[in-house]
């Protein structure tokens, strides 16, 4: 199967921001909605991408190897125990990722999160970027949530486990 300039360009968004949902890839994209997603992915690059236990899209082996992208997340092979080894993220999510807590610190809400990043980089993201950051982390498997009066939210691995790639 050919693809078009479009369609390898999508399907290297779908590498880079594995696992990802519909919701981020119509945004990149420029869709108006997630069924609009779908139905592109379906049309377009059904035999390159699947969807795992969670529901999240993630790019075949096949398509990794068509496109000139690293993939969100890099597992470590060395020790065949699928630890998290290196991600690809934006901006934001890479400074929350400094930013939020540690894996034997408590977790934090998503407002605390944001007042750690007002205080260590003086920025004012908007509280749905902040939570949208955090959203895409855990799917990366970088951080965890924890439940408790509010989900709250804190680093699923030592922070100097894992290589940070900050994507434009």
């Amino acid at each position: 199967m050919s693809l078009t300039d479009e369609e390898l360009d999508r399907l290297a968004d779908v590498v880079e921001l594995q696992p990802t949902k519909n919701r981020e890839l119509q945004d990149k994209w420029g869709l108006e909605s997630g069924s609009e997603v779908h139905q592109y992915l379906e049309g377009h690059l059904k035999d390159y991408y699947y969807r795992d236990d969670n529901s999240l899209i993630r790019a075949t082996s096949e398509a990794n190897e068509l496109v000139d992208v690293e993939p969100g997340v890099v597992a470590d092979d060395d020790d065949g125990d699928g630890t998290l080894d290196a991600i690809r993220v934006k901006p934001l999510e890479a400074k929350v990722f400094a930013v939020v807590a540690g894996p034997d610190e408590k977790s934090q809400s998503v407002v605390s999160v944001l007042q750690s990043l007002r205080s260590a980089y003086d920025i004012d993201p908007a509280v749905d970027d902040v939570r949208k950051a955090l959203q895409s982390l855990k799917r990366k498997g970088a951080v965890e949530v924890v439940y408790r009066t509010v989900p709250t939210f804190k680093l699923a691995v030592e922070r100097d486990s894992i290589d940070v790639d900050v994507i434009e």
